[in-house]
């Protein structure tokens, strides 16, 4: 992502509309890590002001990776790198977090990829996107520069679960989220009603999803070779086998 595009980003989370969606995944990102334990957690790109999404989190380090390499007020320690070639070690990440990182990247299975070798085995990954099918994805194909500010792309559900199957993860959990209207006109109180009502009236209307997976590891198991002579076993012992010509003498 581009400086101008983090910049426009950053104002457009703190628009009323933008705190709303920061709200509410900051919420759900505390659900999903609430089970997440481990060393490090490592968040891929910059959303929000701070480290709000991992506030939760209960791994012994939280690290953000920027965009832009911008370290802003407050924030986690903010390291720079490319998205697609991570510098970190392979398997040294127990859990990392892609906040709508892949909408903006232009390599975005690249990123999975690379996400899928620093993790560490049974490690685990949540990711946040908007979904290509509802308002909120009809918004961002009619806005000139994309929406939210500087989006490429928009990845629906089942395209990225598939990225994930053949990479070797397992998805333990999937949300839904985003079931009012995206204008920041409507009530407080009706936002309230759909997003409590929209998992159960209106599932496919919702305009964002998180995606939990985990890095399985599968190891070989070895097998036996079959012999085709087995000696008799008597007592624990085995009884050597005697030939058939020493009954005749």
């Amino acid at each position: 992502m581009t400086e101008p595009s983090a910049l426009d980003l950053q104002a457009w989370l703190r628009s009323p509309l933008g705190q709303r969606v920061y709200a509410l995944e900051r919420k759900l990102a505390g659900e999903a890590l609430a089970q997440v334990f481990g060393w490090q957690l490592l968040q891929i790109g910059q959303w929000g002001d701070d480290d709000g999404l991992m506030a939760e989190a209960r791994t012994q380090r939280k690290t953000v990776l920027a965009w832009h390499g911008a370290r802003l007020t407050g924030a986690a320690s903010a390291i720079r790198s490319r998205t697609d070639s991570l510098a970190i070690q392979s398997d040294s990440v127990d859990a990392v977090l892609l906040p709508h990182t892949l909408e903006y990247e232009p390599e975005p299975h690249e990123i999975v990829r690379e996400v899928g070798r620093i993790l560490s085995a049974e490690g685990h990954l949540i990711v946040f996107g908007f979904r290509p099918f509802s308002s909120w994805g009809l918004r961002h194909w009619f806005a000139k520069n994309g929406f939210p500010p500087g989006m490429e792309r928009l990845i629906g559900e089942g395209r990225l679960r598939d990225w994930l199957k053949l990479l070797g993860f397992e998805i333990v959990d999937s949300r839904r989220y985003l079931f009012s209207l995206p204008f920041s006109a409507s009530s407080p109180s009706s936002q309230r009603f759909f997003e409590r009502s929209g998992n159960y009236l209106w599932p496919m209307f919702a305009g964002g999803y998180l995606i939990k997976a985990r890095k399985r590891v599968y190891t070989l198991t070895p097998i036996r070779p079959r012999w085709r002579l087995r000696p008799k076993v008597v007592g624990g012992l085995i009884e050597p086998s005697t030939p058939r010509n020493a009954n005749r003498m």
